[in-house]
């Protein structure tokens, strides 16, 4: 009876065909290393965000009058509630962690190139909507850091020529930051952009399998269909959806249970890490939750220092890097914009580092070091030779992509093999 039933829906609705083309039998390259656990990791932070944030709602005031005391009554009245506050607001700066290593990921083994550029961009869209919904999430607990960050980051907006001012009102829904911003915010950070990320990583996810997942070799692991004797054909079994499409080789793994075992191995990994900040330093010395941020929300009263949270301060060192506020502004967004068009600022005919030349290399491990230290500077106060050091480190963060542009095209690279390697 109950496979009769399974019978009934699987005809309706095909779940099992669906499961076994993009999650069981799903083909993986057999050499993917620790470097490809960061997707599944962003993905069970999502979840944990999702849920959490949903417990939260259930007693969080959206209101200026109330919101701060209602997230003292969560963390001091609400049973388990100071532990959900902590596994959401550990979980915002876990998942910029594992994003920002998924995206390293993609640098160094060119997961952005052809045929890859669409997931790569639904990638940095999935990346902007995180920063909005993190933003807006930092100002609900309408703290002190809540009220005069969300102060700094929307007058941002005015500097935009003609439009800015009303741009500035529109966005705060009053004339200053007032109780109607904080309950636009909270409607789009429970409700919209929660949306908008979940459609993002669908069609992040549909892209991925539709031209198959990257490898450290940075080399294709899927045939085009005739290219193989009927021999090598039997080599390995998989779902018809991908034996109709290609000719399947001894390169790639089952999903499950090769790589699912693997993910779990990191997911453990990443558990206790995630464990031990949630139980011993949910504020990690303040750059999770900010001490100004355990104070109520004062018009009055500004904070000696006003930083953003840490995922955000390389960004914040760039546009406090530029002296003009908009050349400011247009610097940062430029920052985000150029790392969306990597496929195409780079012209290289290699993927993964492995194989490509000593300079990209020294490249691509000079931005990662530039973009940390901005983070640094980003978070701590620009006086003396910080300030210095903020616009080297800017004209160093763009000199990559300036660079890679004019060494792809002609780079000496290492002949690739035919098939992947371990």
């Amino acid at each position: 009876m109950w496979q009769n039933l399974l019978d009934w829906i699987e005809y309706r609705i095909p779940m099992m065909r669906v499961a076994k083309m993009h999650a069981i039998e799903y083909p993986a390259p057999k050499n993917m290393n620790f470097w490809y656990v960061f997707g599944f990791l962003a993905t069970i932070v999502l979840v944990n965000q999702i849920v959490t944030g949903i417990w939260l709602t259930m007693s969080f005031e959206p209101s200026a009058e109330r919101a701060f005391a209602s997230v003292e009554y969560i963390m001091r009245e609400v049973e388990y509630g100071y532990i959900l506050r902590y596994m959401h607001s550990t979980g915002a700066s876990a998942f910029f962690i594992v994003v920002y290593l998924h995206m390293f990921r993609g640098m160094i083994y060119g997961s952005y190139q052809k045929p890859r550029e669409l997931i790569w961009l639904f990638g940095m869209f999935i990346y902007l909507a995180l920063m909005a919904e993190a933003f807006m999430g930092y100002v609900l607990p309408w703290g002190q850091m809540s009220y005069w960050g969300a102060q700094v980051i929307v007058s941002l907006f005015g500097a935009i020529p003609v439009i800015g001012e009303d741009l500035v009102i529109w966005i705060q829904g009053d004339y200053v930051i007032s109780g109607a911003t904080l309950n636009r915010f909270f409607a789009l950070h429970v409700i919209a952009l929660p949306l908008v990320l979940v459609i993002l990583v669908f069609l992040h996810i549909v892209a991925l399998h539709e031209v198959g997942s990257n490898n450290p070799d940075g080399v294709e692991v899927k045939r085009k269909k005739g290219s193989l004797k009927e021999e090598e054909k039997t080599k390995f079994k998989m779902h018809e959806y991908y034996t109709n499409k290609y000719d399947i080789v001894d390169d790639v793994v089952p999903f499950f249970p090769h790589i699912v075992l693997k993910d779990l191995v990191a997911f453990a990994v990443f558990l206790l890490g995630f464990c031990y900040i949630l139980f011993f330093k949910p504020e990690m010395g303040g750059y999770f939750l900010e001490a100004p941020n355990f104070e109520i929300a004062n018009p009055l009263k500004t904070p000696e220092h006003i930083f953003p949270v840490w995922y955000f301060t390389p960004f914040y060192a760039i546009l406090k890097a530029i002296p003009d506020k908009l050349f400011g502004v247009i610097a940062m967004f430029l920052a985000i914009i150029m790392l969306a068009l990597l496929p195409w600022v780079d012209r290289g005919k290699v993927r993964s580092w492995r194989y490509r030349c000593g300079l990209h290399k020294v490249n691509l491990l000079v931005f990662a070091a530039v973009f940390v230290f901005l983070g640094y500077l980003g978070g701590t106060p620009q006086a003396g030779w910080k300030v210095l050091a903020s616009q080297i480190a800017t004209i160093m963060y763009f000199a990559f992509f300036v660079l890679l542009w004019m060494y792809s095209k002609n780079e000496n690279t290492k002949p690739l093999p035919e098939r992947i390697t371990k």
